[in-house]
């Protein structure tokens, strides 16, 4: 673990490297505690270094066994080693040398999961942001690029799979009966995407031919016994390749393409180069061990990391401030895919809702940074929901800015211009000036001004000329280190719709600009009038969701019920409902804090109903509108003086409400969608099992009875029916005999499986009320549960910390003492999983008095440690600040 230095790294300081490595040649014998790694780098100053400049290479807990130049050892005057750095003065005057580092490394004490390590007896890697430095000395930044060859030697019983990037080689057995093999990548790539593998695996294998006719090997490693569970991942892999050959024109460029699948993993998965390492809970799924939410996860996962074949490994960052060019870029590739697989609308509100419950927070409290951050204390710490999510939707809006053919244009000259270049945000946003023609340097202000820009917008319809007018003032709030913002270029994409929801075209605009169905909001202040309109129009503004911002607006209850009956954009239609709702959720939890019963107007039962009942509807959709807010989306419309407890109850009156008023024909329409045939994870299917499930929940609370959940537990042929019933059981009816039952039976039924089994972590973890913390305790204390496994601790301990809003944020404050204790211990082990649990926190000014205080004395806490990791002292801080 790397304990904090205090060390800040600027966007300004950035200059290139004073020494290149073209080439590197790794050798690796492997040992699970002491494994010899010999890197051999061609070295070459760079024109116009002082012959004198030291050689400079970064290292993380390494021990130095030898160090030669052009083969002769140096001596112990030429060279200062610790651990973290290697500093070599004395260098040949030639331009290139070759220069020889020897270390010894323990994969299996590697327990902070990056570097190599060793778990479940497989040699792993995960170099993303700095992990290889945990393996030998080097140049470990992301704008160093070189050629990789690899040599990995290992005792053939223990790990008779040897896997590195790029294509095959050489590969033979030893006379002391351990064996070899050696991988080339053709493909200059920095340190970060090194990938090695060795162990005992089981494989399925595929092939797919790209459009110029090459055939490309694949293979997906899994744990024995589990190939079939990967048949879905391979299905998506090859529909991830042949879609991005048809949308962007990217080609595959190696001759074979593996994923290996582990079980102890920090991140959802790395897009090595040709060798990609998963999360395994993102490789495998069948319908008894994986729900709906998990085949789409699979498929969208599997195509981002395939995409960043070029978006990311092809052409990658120049440093690390850059970081949203590959993961805001390839988040909007693999949502664009996914929207082409499903149904498009349905995605697209998934990932509002996702936008909304994750980043809008971030950006509004005190860990806001903008989409490429000018400075940070740890890199590690801005793999966030800003770089990706809010990354992808600047991509987004650069789209809907240009038009889909210009924006074709310029993704094909950026892949033309930077292919093996480790590029910036600059030359990003030059290509499409070059393709368009525009001026995007005020668009550009997207990455770099924090905070989520709000919207005030008024109306103003005239009779007597025929014009409505649409006056739209931005503001984005001061955030952390930008006290002051510029206005932003703001697409927002309208229409304007009259009687029964018939769209109304406007014979002339006039004020700011209006391109097809886009207002360019580009000032501070902007009036937009728009004439040729016979009657007054319900507006429809940002549909698509086309910006992440905020709107407040003089849209009546009546306006939005309209708009959630009529709007054929799904998304904006789906907005207007969740408005709607959100504005009466939070009054009640008003009312409820101060003692009085919630009020539940009968017109928004009725146009939940309707909706419900809508069979022209996507069933899909249907379900999004029957799930109202969740307790967090409440809190985030709330703003301040948070009360969960108020929340919870609000949000409960409200679905009590509803359930009693449709719970006939709830029934009714449940019946109808019960499916009996064989399970199928296409959209269809998902929907239909997504709609009859929160049908569920509604007749349960109605009835107030837990049989009809019961009998779909020990009915369902599949998780997602079986899962949703289990978690209906546990949150409507705690520790009920059948809830008990049921989360036995499952554990008798799934306890050897490790991915399942987090699921069962998860339900009981969020079981509401302040009883969840002492089922947390009694969890931690389950022979399944281990602190060292991510997934395991993430499943239990994140999805309390975050998921549980009325359990978490007790008014006592144990939740947050009992958290604070935790991320202690976890530091100690995986310091990047306890800082990325840490930002639970990151919203605790918001709750009330009583509660606040007791967040803040935990972080405090916290903070008052000696020997913090640089992860969690960074995170800790920043949340206080």
């Amino acid at each position: 673990m790397r304990t904090d230095t205090g060390q800040v790294f600027h966007l300004e300081d950035y200059k290139p490297t004073d020494f290149l490595i073209p080439e590197t040649h790794l050798d690796f014998r492997l040992h699970p505690e002491r494994t010899i790694v010999k890197s051999t780098l061609k070295i070459e100053r760079r024109e116009g270094v002082a012959l004198d400049t030291p050689l400079i290479l970064d290292g993380d807990e390494l021990k130095l066994e030898s160090i030669c130049i052009d083969g002769v050892a140096l001596g112990d005057n030429t060279y200062v080693v610790t651990p973290d750095r290697l500093e070599i003065r004395g260098l040949p005057e030639a331009e290139t040398f070759t220069l020889e580092i020897t270390t010894e490394i323990n994969p299996t004490a590697n327990r902070q999961l990056t570097g190599l390590y060793r778990s479940s007896n497989v040699y792993c890697t995960q170099c993303e942001a700095e992990g290889f430095r945990r393996i030998t000395y080097y140049l470990d930044r992301p704008d160093l690029l070189s050629v990789y060859t690899v040599r990995v030697e290992a005792e053939t019983s223990a790990a008779p799979l040897l896997l590195s990037n790029g294509n095959p080689g050489e590969k033979g057995t030893l006379d002391d009966g351990r064996h070899f093999a050696i991988w080339h990548d053709p493909h200059p790539k920095p340190a970060y995407l090194f990938a090695l593998v060795a162990g005992d695996l089981g494989v399925i294998t595929d092939t797919f031919t790209t459009a110029s006719g090459r055939p490309v090997n694949l293979g997906i490693y899994v744990e024995h016994g589990k190939e079939s569970r990967a048949l879905y991942a391979m299905d998506a892999l090859k529909r991830s390749m042949a879609w991005d050959e048809e949308k962007f024109g990217r080609e595959y460029d190696l001759d074979v393409f593996n994923i290996v699948a582990v079980s102890d993993f920090n991140m959802g998965a790395m897009e090595n180069k040709g060798l990609n390492v998963f999360n395994d809970k993102y490789v495998l799924a069948e319908p008894d061990t994986a729900t709906d939410v998990d085949y789409a996860g699979i498929e969208a996962v599997i195509a981002h990391e395939y995409f960043h074949n070029w978006t990311g490994n092809r052409i990658t960052c120049r440093d690390w401030f850059q970081l949203c060019l590959k993961e805001g870029l390839t988040v909007y590739r693999d949502h664009e895919f996914s929207a082409d697989m499903r149904s498009r609308a349905v995605k697209r509100i998934a990932e509002v809702k996702g936008l909304k419950a994750h980043q809008f927070p971030e950006d509004a409290g005190p860990l806001a940074h903008p989409v490429r951050p000018r400075q940070f204390r740890e890199i590690n710490n801005f793999y966030t929901s800003t770089v990706y999510e809010k990354g992808s939707e600047v991509v987004r809006m650069i789209r809907t800015i240009l038009g889909a053919e210009t924006f074709r244009k310029g993704m094909d000259l950026y892949f033309e211009r930077h292919d093996g270049d480790a590029a910036t945000i600059e030359d990003f946003i030059k290509v499409f000036e070059d393709a368009s023609g525009e001026d995007l340097s005020q668009f550009a202000l997207w990455y770099d001004q924090a905070g989520t820009p709000n919207l005030a917008i008024t109306y103003d319809y005239d009779q007597a000329t025929k014009t409505f007018e649409i006056e739209i003032e931005q503001s984005l709030k001061p955030t952390p280190g930008q006290p002051s913002k510029k206005p932003m270029h703001i697409p927002i994409q309208f229409g304007l719709l009259g009687t029964k929801g018939r769209e109304i075209r406007p014979r002339a605009t006039k004020g700011g600009l209006v391109k097809d169905d886009v207002i360019h909001l580009r000032k501070r202040k902007e009036r937009f009038t728009f004439s040729g309109i016979t009657e007054r129009p319900v507006p429809s503004l940002l549909r698509g969701f086309s910006a992440p911002v905020t709107m407040t607006s003089e849209l009546t209850r009546s306006d939005l019920a309209f708009l959630a009956r009529n709007d054929r954009d799904e998304v904006t239609r789906w907005q207007a409902l969740t408005q709607l709702l959100n504005s009466k959720l939070t009054s009640n939890s008003k009312r409820v804090r101060g003692g009085k019963p919630a009020t539940i107007e009968s017109s928004s039962i009725r146009l939940l109903g309707e909706l419900a009942f809508n069979n022209a509807l996507d069933e899909a959709f249907r379900a999004l509108c029957l799930n109202v807010p969740s307790e967090s989306d409440i809190a985030r419309e709330l703003g301040a003086n948070i009360d969960p407890e108020a929340i919870l109850g609000s949000r409960d009156a409200l679905i009590l409400a509803v359930a009693e008023a449709h719970g006939e024909k709830f029934e009714q329409l449940y019946n109808e969608l019960e499916h009996h045939g064989a399970f199928n994870p296409d959209a269809a299917g998902a929907g239909r099992r997504s709609l009859r499930n929160v049908l569920l929940d509604y007749l349960s609370v109605a009835d107030g009875n837990p049989k009809r959940a019961s009998k779909q537990f020990k009915q369902a042929n599949n998780m997602t029916d079986r899962a949703a019933a289990l978690n209906v059981l546990v949150q409507r009816f705690g520790t009920s005999t059948a809830t008990n039952d049921a989360l036995q039976a499952f554990e008798a039924r799934y306890g050897n499986d490790a991915l399942v089994m987090d699921k069962w972590f998860v339900v009981q973890a969020m079981q509401p009320g302040e009883s969840a913390l002492g089922k947390v305790n009694e969890l931690m204390k389950h022979q399944l549960f281990s602190l060292d496994n991510p997934n395991r601790t993430r499943s239990l301990i994140g999805a309390f910390s975050s998921g549980n809003q009325t359990g978490f944020n007790r008014a006592d404050g144990k939740g947050y003492q009992f958290f604070a204790e935790t991320i202690l211990t976890i530091d100690k082990k995986n310091a990047q999983l306890a800082a990325r649990l840490l930002t639970a926190m990151r919203s605790w000014r918001s709750f009330e008095p009583e509660r606040r205080e007791h967040a803040r004395e935990a972080l405090a806490s916290i903070a008052s440690v000696a020997g913090l990791s640089t992860d969690v002292r960074d995170i800790v801080e920043r949340t206080l600040a």
